[in-house]
């Protein structure tokens, strides 16, 4: 079996946040008195940090070798946007709604090199949201929900050991500072719609902006709507911004007026079945 100092060692090569629980076991079995207790437990975490090594080697392996992408207005900004993610920690991402942000951002993060020593991780206002993201990325990446791609919203945990990307609401990332404040599971971060300005996300961003200096290899992408863009990047010491203009289809917004008048709120059958469709399965 092997000593305190050698498996001390052994966990340099694994992933951050594996490496801290290790370590923090390790040094908890050292303090064992009783010898043979302690070799008991050395022997268990040794067998267990064998199989977290094997994690850590098998990970960049799981990146597919060519991502696919759509025709979407954000394709176009494709290599700016992959010299950006590689040169800077923090990116703000502006850009109208149907111009692909959510969808493509977490294949460009991978192909600009995160997703190797961590997840992914997506934030969404809306579980609804949430999870309709995580199954297109997944579509794309010719994978299958729990996979290379997961999501985790409330009563719903749908991420592996494999998983690359995860999708999930705000408030389930805030609930995880709790039980890892330099949040080690990922190694880039994307905070959709953060025009929104939520108490969720206005807590994240400060949150952030502190554990930033501290994790220095943490990538963070923040995505808005053409507003207040300047505001997020000064936030973050001057951030970049690339602003990706277009939309792949026109988006309109109608109100139904305050007497119920179904003429200023018509839509076709075809709509309104693909809506309840929708939220149906919501």
């Amino acid at each position: 079996m092997a000593s305190v100092r050698v498996l001390s060692a052994r966990t340099d090569d694994l992933l951050p946040a594996d490496r801290l629980a290790f370590r923090k076991r390790i040094g908890g079995a050292s303090r064992i008195r009783s010898e043979k207790k302690r070799t008991e437990v050395l022997g268990i975490i040794e067998r267990e940090l064998d199989a977290a090594a094997k994690r850590a080697e098998r990970r960049p392996s799981l990146i597919p070798a060519k991502l696919e992408y759509p025709d979407l207005p954000i394709t176009e900004w494709r290599a700016e946007l992959l010299d950006t993610f590689r040169a800077h920690q923090v990116v703000v991402v502006a850009g109208e709604t149907g111009s692909g942000k959510s969808t493509q951002l977490p294949k460009l993060l991978l192909e600009a090199g995160a997703g190797r020593t961590g997840l992914i991780g997506h934030t969404q206002p809306r579980r609804i949201a949430a999870r309709s993201i995580a199954e297109r990325v997944a579509e794309e990446m010719g994978s299958r929900i729990g996979a290379l791609v997961g999501y985790t919203v409330r009563f719903t945990d749908r991420v592996g050991d494999e998983t690359l990307v995860k999708v999930m609401t705000d408030g389930i990332l805030l609930n995880e500072i709790h039980s890892d404040p330099d949040l080690l599971r990922y190694d880039a971060l994307i905070i959709d719609e953060a025009h929104e300005r939520s108490l969720n996300i206005d807590f994240l961003l400060g949150y952030l902006s502190t554990l930033l200096p501290r994790r220095p290899d943490l990538k963070v992408v923040i995505t808005s709507a053409t507003i207040d863009t300047e505001r997020f990047a000064e936030h973050f010491g001057g951030a970049p911004v690339v602003e990706v203009s277009g939309r792949s289809y026109p988006v309109e917004v109608r109100y139904r007026d305050e007497q119920g008048d179904d003429a200023a709120f018509r839509i076709g059958t075809d709509d309104v079945e693909g809506l309840v469709a929708a939220l149906g399965r919501g």
